[in-house]
């Protein structure tokens, strides 16, 4: 395994645990290294996300502006999809994906089960377990 993706799940599980019981509604989707000393969390709220809540979820990681640069952000519309639920969310809809080891994979989301993805890409369908997913995102595509 990655030592970065290893080091990228940890950060998500305890900045996901710290921000959601701090600040009740907010979703922690993804947190994302960008370098060994920086991150980028993202977040999304029912009511939406502002800069008010991007200051209040940044409070929250004080502790973690000691060792790291620290950045908040919206999903934006290519959001991150990293779990069940936000794959759930977007059946039917244009992702792209990389797991560990392999490489990425474009494609319509035609299933989210309780431990993989499957991805239908290039006329077959591909599992993926979500304990291997490094990045996933959803790809707004052009109306036309």
């Amino acid at each position: 395994m990655s030592t970065l993706w290893e080091k990228e799940k940890t950060l998500g599980r305890q900045i996901g645990a710290e921000v959601e019981s701090a600040l009740p509604g907010v979703q922690v989707l993804a947190v994302e290294l960008s370098s060994p000393t920086r991150f980028t969390v993202f977040i999304d709220h029912p009511e939406g996300v502002d800069h008010a809540l991007c200051g209040r979820v940044t409070d929250v990681l004080r502790p973690y502006l000691r060792d790291y640069g620290v950045e908040v952000s919206s999903p934006g519309i290519e959001r991150p999809l990293r779990k069940p639920e936000h794959f759930r969310a977007v059946v039917g809809r244009e992702v792209v994906v990389r797991a560990q080891g392999s490489k990425r994979l474009r494609g319509e989301v035609v299933g989210a089960g309780e431990r993989a993805v499957t991805i239908g890409a290039a006329g077959a369908e591909i599992e993926i377990p979500y304990d291997q997913i490094v990045r996933g995102n959803l790809i707004e595509t052009a109306v036309r």
